[in-house]
């Protein structure tokens, strides 16, 4: 009864990434609503390991779902069709360069010293801000970049160091990307879809992070409960995904901005009482 418990817990965390993780409203401040509520039981080292592992299986549902666009060797692509696919992969490494510099060097003690619920609040609050200010301002706007094609070098490098600012837990790492991507001119589309192939690099070499650093040596149930858990966010982002590139053709990041505050504010109640009743 206590595994079919423990494997029900695993599911709502998959649930959770899966729809949160291209959302820009933090699948980090989320989670750590789950880890606090539904409380598995695991040790730290795993649930560090697992953080990321689900992360990696939403990030897979990208390159299902962009599979075709990603891969420059498709024999039934033109040479100029796969020479724009070669200058998108060169694009995203370079946006991803700074991310993984500052996020090797800092990675444990940014997890040491921020990853805490007082943190991500403030975040989730601040950067609901900013989608609600930043979207006033562009009610009118017609955005000169409408397709990832457009995008420049020079402008893939910025929207890269705003992902540095994910870095930070709350924050959203699409949430800074598509922030960053529209504040240089780039459309709501545009955006969310470079913010897509941003993850794919960044949340394998995250993963290969943790696992070098934490190894895995986990119990049979544990690797069970890594692979379950990565197999339904892959799923749950699928959905995710192409529910998120329909509604900003139609709306929009205003209402993310409000849905951040409110949750920010939530975190806050949350963990004051728990504070509180601790004392």
């Amino acid at each position: 009864m206590s595994v079919l418990i423990e494997f029900l817990k695993i599911v709502v965390f998959g649930l959770v990434e899966g729809f949160t993780e291209w959302l820009p409203i933090s699948s980090t401040g989320h989670l750590v609503l789950v880890e606090n509520i539904v409380n598995l039981d695991a040790s730290e080292n795993f649930m560090r390991v697992f953080r990321v592992v689900i992360q990696l299986g939403a990030i897979l549902s990208v390159v299902v779902l962009y599979f075709g666009r990603l891969n420059p060797f498709d024999p039934r692509k033109k040479a100029q069709q796969r020479n724009a696919t070669w200058q998108l992969w060169f694009k995203i490494v370079i946006a991803c360069l700074p991310a993984a510099v500052v996020g090797i060097l800092l990675d444990e003690i940014l997890d040491k010293y921020l990853y805490n619920p007082y943190v991500i609040a403030s975040m989730l609050i601040i950067y609901g801000i900013l989608f609600i200010v930043l979207e006033k301002h562009n009610e009118f706007m017609d955005f000169p970049v409408k397709k990832v094609s457009q995008i420049s070098y020079l402008n893939a490098f910025y929207i890269g160091l705003f992902q540095l600012l994910a870095l930070i837990p709350g924050t959203s790492r699409s949430g800074a990307t598509i922030l960053g991507a529209m504040l240089l001119g780039c459309s709501r589309t545009a955006s969310a879809e470079f913010t897509f192939f941003l993850g794919i690099p960044v949340m394998f070499g995250a993963s290969l992070l943790k696992i070098v650093h934490y190894g895995l040596a986990f119990t049979p149930q544990e690797f069970f409960y890594l692979i379950a858990g990565m197999v339904i966010a892959f799923i749950v982002s699928m959905y995710s995904i192409q529910f998120l590139m329909g509604y900003v053709k139609k709306h929009d990041f205003r209402f993310f901005g409000y849905y951040r505050i409110v949750l920010g504010v939530i975190v806050l109640i949350y963990f004051g009482l728990m504070t509180l009743l601790s004392l």
